[in-house]
Order: structure tokens, then C-alpha cells, then sequence
């Protein structure tokens, strides 16, 4: 696909995206409904309802590529596939069904095993990312397109992360102390790269945990920012792998953090 037709689809989904993120605040406040699914994970009538919504308009915007959803998928089924559209329609269901403002709906184009195209709502901030391609990451805010460039924002001396975690793991700790990294945040979901791509943060960095639909769209939208993305041991961090289980990440805002 070329750029133009990257910028179409993405921006054929904005819309579709908000509405998705108005729909999971509706749920929440009028008929909010949780089950367990068989791996002891919650599931919402607010992440069922907000996939719906997604893979419709996906399906026709791009109705010969496969949707790998979240919600939807056969885990007991190797993926074979390199290009396909990976789905987490509530990433941090937990953290929805406590009214809490961190989750995000997230769509993600992969291209050849690399995330292309990559939406992130987050309805309760009142914020949307989406990305195409290179150098083409943005924020809506207040109904204001700002286009992302993370490589220019800087605090002299200090490094600011976000962690999945309060209490990051020693592996965790010890990168953090070799990143000279100032301080850290607790945060949930995608919304910790998207933080990175607009230079709020410096650094992240997890080992191995979730699955891809965790973390595609995030990582679109922070590489084509200008961030850095690899795995722990400096691997590219790829998509399409046979159990969808990601590895260790690790995403700078800038190479000036190298270590």
C-alpha cells in the first residue's frame, strides 16, 4: 500500500473510532455487563459492543484482510499470517470496569509482520491517536489534529518513565537503572506509548507478557512519532508470530537515551 491509500484507511477509521469510545462510556454507565472467559480474564458487553463496531467498518474499508481480534480469537490455531489487523477493542478491561480513565480501543494495521497504521482511542481523556506509515503520528485533542514528533521533546537531565506495574520487576529495575531513568508512573494499557509519542515520557520497557493486539496499535503510533522500538536485546519487536505472544519491549522516545 502506498501513503495515500495508508492516510485513507486510517483516517476512514477516526470516526468509527470515537464512536466506538462513546458506545464503551454509554455501556459503562447504563448496562454494564462482565463475564469470566475460560483463561480467568474479565470480558464487558463494552468491549463485545466496541469490537462489533471496529471489525464492521474495518471489513469495509479493507474486506480482504484478515481481523484478529481479541475477543474473537482461536488461540488453539497457529497464525500463519504476515499482513492482518490486530483488534484489542478494550485493552485494560479491568481498569474500564473500575470507571477508571487509562483504557483504551485499539485498531492496528501489520504490514509484513510491522504495524502500519495504528488507532488509539482513549475515551475518558478525550484524546485519539492514529498513524500511517513514517513520520504521519497525531493527536486529536479538543477536536485539534496536533501531528507528533516525540525526537524534539526533551527535559534536560531527566528521564520520566512509565511502568505496567508499581512494583516493576528486578529485570525492570535493573533496565530503568541502566537507563538512568529519573523517575517512573504506574500506567495501563496502550495509553503508556502513546504518552511517549507525544514526549510526556521518555521510556518503557516490559518483559515478555500479553499479546500483540496489546500492543500494535500503541506501537504505531509511537514509532511513526519518531520513538524507538525494539526488544530487550535490541531485536525489532515483529507481529505475526504462530501464538501472537509478544516478547520483551523496550521503546525510547529518542536514540539520545541510549545507554
Amino acid at each position: 500500500m502506498n501513503s495515500n491509500e495508508l492516510k485513507e484507511i486510517a483516517e476512514g477509521l477516526i470516526k468509527t473510532t470515537e464512536l466506538a469510545g462513546r458506545k464503551s462510556i454509554e455501556i459503562y454507565k447504563k448496562r454494564l455487563k462482565k463475564i469470566i472467559k475460560p483463561d480467568n480474564s474479565p470480558v464487558t458487553n463494552g468491549d463485545l459492543e466496541v469490537n462489533k463496531i471496529l471489525t464492521e467498518k474495518i471489513k469495509k474499508l479493507t474486506p480482504n484482510i484478515p481481523i484478529i481480534s481479541e475477543e474473537t480469537v482461536d488461540l488453539n490455531k497457529k497464525n500463519t499470517l504476515k499482513t492482518f489487523w490486530l483488534i484489542d477493542p478494550i485493552d485494560g478491561t479491568k481498569e474500564y470496569i473500575a470507571g477508571q480513565s487509562e483504557y483504551t480501543i485499539n485498531a492496528a494495521l501489520v504490514l509484513n509482520h510491522a504495524p502500519t497504521i495504528g488507532l488509539v482511542g482513549v475515551p475518558k481523556k478525550n484524546r485519539l491517536f492514529y498513524s500511517y506509515g513514517k513520520n504521519n503520528s497525531f493527536m486529536i485533542e479538543n477536536e485539534k489534529a496536533i501531528k507528533l514528533d516525540c525526537k524534539k521533546k526533551t527535559t534536560k537531565g531527566k528521564i520520566f518513565a512509565v511502568s505496567g506495574s508499581a512494583k516493576p520487576a528486578p529485570l525492570i529495575l535493573d533496565v530503568l537503572k541502566k537507563y538512568k531513568v529519573t523517575s517512573f508512573t504506574p500506567m495501563h494499557s496502550s495509553y503508556k506509548f502513546c504518552v511517549i509519542a507525544t514526549g510526556e515520557f521518555d521510556f518503557y520497557a516490559a518483559k515478555e507478557r500479553a499479546y500483540e493486539w496489546d500492543y500494535a496499535a500503541g506501537h504505531a503510533v509511537a514509532e511513526s512519532a519518531g520513538a524507538i522500538i525494539t526488544t530487550l536485546e535490541n531485536e525489532p519487536f515483529r507481529y505475526g508470530k504462530d501464538d501472537y505472544k509478544n516478547l520483551s519491549l523496550i521503546i525510547k522516545r529518542s536514540k539520545i537515551l541510549d545507554a
